[in-house]
């Protein structure tokens, strides 16, 4: 059975007043972040929102600078955001842009990728020491040579635990 045709005005719609400044600031954000798939981003962008944490939005405009063969879109400005947000999300982030494989896939990237990305966006956080930095380069080795060299997000997202404060012992 069709729906009735219903006829709607400005008195019948009740707009939310943040709602125009909602699509505003998305609108800015999406043309100033130039996504490779809103849809994606969208969901990112929105779920960040409503849990107040930091959007994925660059800060201006950026070219792409193709620094591989095929262009990856991967800038400065993109980078900045991930690391923003979170450590491993960024390299997971990371490796769903670099992969070929087909979208929805495992998106492995070469372990030497994921190697100089993770130590370069580590080694920006004071606190993690070159050591955690090795430490966890050697406990992810296993999983690459049983995959040929590859790494995927699923390998690291075990090691994106919260480490207890330092002094206290962890609970047995």
């Amino acid at each position: 059975m069709p729906l009735p045709d219903v006829m709607f005005c400005a008195q019948q719609i009740e707009i939310p007043p943040e709602f125009p400044d909602i699509l505003k600031q998305f609108t800015k954000a999406a043309i100033r972040t130039q996504p490779r798939d809103v849809l994606q981003w969208s969901a990112a962008y929105f779920a960040a929102l409503s849990k107040g944490e930091t959007l994925p939005v660059k800060e201006r405009y950026e070219m792409p600078v193709a620094t591989q063969k095929n262009d990856t879109g991967l800038t400065p400005g993109l980078l900045k955001i991930l690391h923003h947000q979170n450590l491993f999300s960024a390299l997971k982030y990371a490796c769903e842009i670099l992969t070929t494989d087909p979208t929805g896939g495992a998106a492995h990237i070469q372990f030497e990728t994921f190697k100089f990305l993770y130590t370069y966006l580590a080694s920006l956080d004071v606190d993690i020491l070159e050591s955690e930095i090795q430490a966890t380069l050697q406990a992810l080795k296993e999983d690459v040579d049983k995959q040929g060299g590859l790494i995927q997000p699923r390998n690291f997202k075990r090691l994106n635990k919260p480490k207890p404060p330092k002094g206290n012992k962890v609970p047995s």
